[in-house]
């Protein structure tokens, strides 16, 4: 039996993140005094320290930034998925704003620094949907 998948655990931080993922839609959080984009969620804004954070719906549309081909030895839940790229996505929205995911396609030799994606979604057994990202045109 191949052991169970660990799983993002939200928390009242980062549950919006989750629930919009469950919905099918990328958000991120902006902090409604500077403006700036941010990712990981925070409780405040790390340039301006303002509490004032909302949550976006974002493009899903990015660049890869950077990424690693992972190979085992790994986690025995992620076994038989190797090898499977770990990408570094840069958002249409904002230069700095990056997210990391893993890359969907088949052919991870494909993958270029630059090489456009979008976000999709990946379900889990225990309800949980990660935003997941394919190679695009």
């Amino acid at each position: 039996m191949t052991p169970a998948r660990p799983i993002p655990q939200p928390d009242e931080v980062t549950q919006p993140y989750w629930d919009a993922a469950k919905r099918g839609e990328l958000v991120m959080q902006r902090c409604g005094s500077c403006q700036r984009w941010i990712f990981q969620p925070k409780l405040a804004c790390p340039s301006c320290h303002s509490d004032e954070l909302v949550w976006e719906p974002v493009s899903g549309n990015g660049t890869i930034y950077s990424f690693v081909k992972v190979h085992p030895p790994v986690l025995p839940a992620f076994k038989e998925k190797t090898p499977y790229l770990v990408v570094l996505v840069e958002l249409a929205e904002d230069p700095g704003l990056r997210v990391l995911g893993n890359l969907l396609d088949h052919d991870t030799s494909a993958a270029r620094i630059g090489h456009p994606v979008a976000v999709v979604y990946e379900s889990l057994d225990d309800g949980v949907v990660l935003p997941q990202w394919q190679l695009t045109d």
